[in-house]
């Protein structure tokens, strides 16, 4: 009869813990994502459009996201995300050229979209929720509190 062990050792049989990282350094990281913006540009969106009473096939300029970018990658957004956050603690040089790609990517995505939208090549009204832009004029009471009057048996009352 064999001998009873208390307990398992089955953490043993892992041949590595967590993921690898998708790219070894960070020239690797930065010539995919310059790959996926060249896709982009390459591959516009099919579009039709009426002109003169015809239907016309055209294409649209394709915006750059981060979520296109990590599907191109095989990765997903939660990756890029902690990525950078672990990133932010460290000091070394490897780990401070990983984080200024991907800062530098984050804002090559935002400033093709922002200026594909003042341009009128995207809908303004999207990419401004996407980017977090809002307009926060007052047209309506100059920035004064709003006030309202009721009457209560005859007298007025201010809310």
């Amino acid at each position: 009869m064999a001998e009873f062990q208390q307990g398992n050792r089955f953490w043993e049989q892992r041949s590595k813990n967590g993921r690898e990282m998708l790219f070894s350094s960070p020239t690797l990281l930065w010539e995919a994502c310059t790959e996926y913006f060249e896709w982009c540009e390459n591959n516009p969106l099919p579009c039709e459009e009426v002109s003169a009473g015809k239907i016309v096939e055209t294409k649209k300029l394709r915006p750059f996201t981060i979520q296109g970018l990590c599907l191109y990658l095989d990765c997903n957004t939660q990756y890029i995300n902690q990525l950078e956050r672990t990133l932010a603690d460290k000091t070394d040089e490897v780990s401070a050229d990983f984080s200024i790609i991907i800062k530098r990517v984050r804002e090559i995505i935002y400033n093709q979209k922002f200026t594909g939208a003042a341009s009128g090549f995207f809908n303004a009204n999207i990419i401004a929720r996407d980017l977090g832009l809002t307009d926060k004029q007052d047209v309506t009471t100059g920035g004064n509190e709003i006030k309202q009057i009721f009457k209560i048996g005859g007298t007025e009352v201010e809310f």
